[in-house]
């Protein structure tokens, strides 16, 4: 199951070596301390009004109790970022105005 994550944030993670040299490309650990699989991850600077691709890839879930490394490498020099969670059981929860430039670690919880 984490390979399948891990794999598809490693794509996401080649194609940030192409951005410009003044973007940023950014990893943290999400941590899934729900009781719920995470189905898609969304991010988005807060500026900006649209979701970008979902970082765990089209076959990535990342279980209830487990964790992995993000890499958000969009081309932007933001450092605020809306994030959107969609669970297993369809809840969403949009958390807005992260600093992504200071964040080590994200925990998602019930």
């Amino acid at each position: 199951m984490n390979k399948i994550l891990l794999g598809g944030l490693a794509a996401l993670a080649l194609v940030a070596g192409i951005a410009p040299a003044a973007a940023q490309t950014v990893e943290f650990t999400v941590i899934n301390n729900s009781s719920y699989d995470l189905h898609y991850f969304y991010t988005t600077p807060s500026n900006e009004d649209h979701w970008g691709d979902d970082l765990l890839g089209d076959s990535g879930v990342l279980e209830a109790g487990y964790q992995a490394t993000a890499t958000i490498g969009d081309g932007s020099d933001q450092c605020l970022y809306d994030f959107k969670f969609v669970m297993d059981n369809g809840a969403e929860l949009i958390e807005p105005e992260i600093d992504i430039c200071q964040l080590s670690s994200y925990t998602i919880n019930d």
